[in-house]
């Protein structure tokens, strides 16, 4: 079996490098040792497992990814940078005709869609790569579609926990609340509760210690108008294991579209599902 070469973006990253690790006992896929970073990083070199991986910072990218291209004509990009650098990066990857499989959250989401459907790439756009996750939002956006009201006049509170490193909401949450707003909830996402405290998370929330540094818990609760009936909807995920597997279903997904000739599309999660 042939396998896909992809690109890692983000090292030294926690989540990237967890993936990163899975990746390469991967047989589907060969990870290219190259990895775009953010401007905060320092180190030109990150050792994950036993293999040495070149850092490129963005000063240097342009350059770099020239020659990267001139070895490797073809490979898929995964991007688990930053939520600030979403946009900024897809642009720098429909530009270089890199194709990739975004699972950072983040940005303008519309004008990320946009940057591939007016170039000749394809991507798969995820705010969630956690195809379990993925196939609960799926339920509820059948029901979000089928059932308009279901919910209306019941009061509904979001909580939800990641590690003090995510700088935005969590865009599952959002997806999530989206659906329940369809539903007849009166919602805006301003009062999703995020906790990013680790004192807080490990007291308070019960989140095991070895995991404070990398987990997404959520907690959907929805009460009647008189508080006799309440529905809460759960899903904890301590670790990042369970992003990598969809990632890498993904990038599969992908390489496969590309190898029809598909060009200028975006696929989410549920087309990987689906396919």
């Amino acid at each position: 079996m042939l396998q896909i070469p992809i690109m890692i973006n983000g090292l030294p990253g926690n989540v990237t490098s967890a993936i990163t690790a899975i990746a390469l006992k991967d047989l589907r896929v060969q990870v290219l040792p190259y990895s775009l970073t953010g401007p905060e990083v320092t180190k030109t070199r990150h050792m994950v497992e036993d293999v040495e991986f070149e850092l490129v910072s963005p000063a240097d990218r342009e350059a770099r990814i020239a020659e990267i291209k001139g070895r490797h004509p073809y490979f898929i990009t995964v991007d688990f940078t930053h939520p600030l650098a979403v946009n900024d990066n897809a642009d720098f990857y429909c530009r270089h005709s890199l194709p990739f499989v975004m699972g950072t959250t983040g940005g303008d989401r519309q004008a990320l869609t946009q940057a591939v459907t007016e170039s000749s790439l394809c991507a798969v756009i995820a705010p969630n790569m956690a195809k379990q996750i993925v196939g609960f939002q799926a339920m509820l956006e059948y029901a979000a579609t089928t059932f308009k009201d279901l919910f209306k006049d019941y009061t509904l509170s979001v909580r939800e926990s990641h590690q003090a490193g995510k700088a935005d909401t969590s865009g599952t949450a959002l997806a999530v609340v989206d659906c329940f707003k369809r539903m007849g909830t009166d919602f805006t996402a301003d009062r999703i509760e995020m906790e990013r405290r680790p004192d807080v998370q490990l007291e308070k929330w019960g989140i095991p210690e070895s995991f404070l540094a990398g987990h997404g818990w959520h907690t959907y609760q929805l009460t009647s108008p008189d508080r006799t009936v309440v529905f809460e909807f759960k899903h904890n995920v301590n670790g990042r294991d369970i992003y990598a597997g969809g990632t890498l279903d993904a990038v599969v997904f992908l390489d496969r579209k590309l190898s029809q000739k598909e060009r200028g599309k975006t696929y989410s999660m549920i087309d990987v599902l689906k396919g």
